[in-house]
């Protein structure tokens, strides 16, 4: 699932930005990434850049971070792409102080712990899925169970008929030598 999504000024030397997708996650949620949001993190991204700043008509360009890849060869700063079609780009035509400005007056810096936190998002994911596995394994027993008993009674449906009591009642063997008496 694509959660965070990459921003970078195309073409010039910048900072980039993350956006961290809210839940649920799926695969082409990146894709409809809301109009405004996306002008603000543009703007951010261009702010936040040394030449991007200083320019008009610049181009942003924004990817899923799975999206990235690096090798060793590639030059400090440098990123390419695993799927070139996978990247997108919006058009910065001038810096709006008003948005860079609101999103500043927001500002938190954080140093987080980046391992730690992702640890705790894994570890809280495979929780949900333990939970969701057992409510399966739940279910499914309940299923079973279910089955079996209308299996059963499927096949003892006629049990009460077969009952010895009841064919030594029926039985010809028994009979008294004047039962066809009785019709007459």
């Amino acid at each position: 699932m694509t959660k965070d999504i990459w921003f970078h000024v195309d073409n010039l030397s910048s900072a980039h930005i993350y956006l961290r997708l809210p839940p649920p996650h799926s695969p082409d949620q990146w894709k409809n990434i809301p109009e405004e949001l996306l002008t603000d993190c543009a703007q951010l991204t261009k702010a936040n850049s040394i030449e991007g700043n200083k320019k008009d008509n610049v181009t942003v360009i924004y990817t899923p971070w799975s999206n990235l890849k690096k090798s060793g060869s590639m030059a400090t700063g440098q990123v390419g792409f695993k799927d070139q079609k996978m990247v997108r780009r919006v058009y910065v035509e001038k810096r709006e102080n008003a948005i860079v400005n609101r999103l500043n007056k927001t500002k938190v810096e954080k140093y987080p712990d980046l391992r730690q936190e992702k640890a705790d998002r894994e570890k809280e994911e495979r929780r949900k899925e333990r939970i969701s596995a057992q409510e399966k394994k739940k279910d499914d027993a309940r299923l079973a169970e279910e089955r079996a008993q209308l299996k059963y009674q499927k096949e003892h449906m006629y049990d009460d008929l077969h009952a010895d009591d009841e064919i030594a009642q029926s039985s010809n063997q028994d009979r008294d030598p004047d039962f066809l008496d009785d019709f007459f």
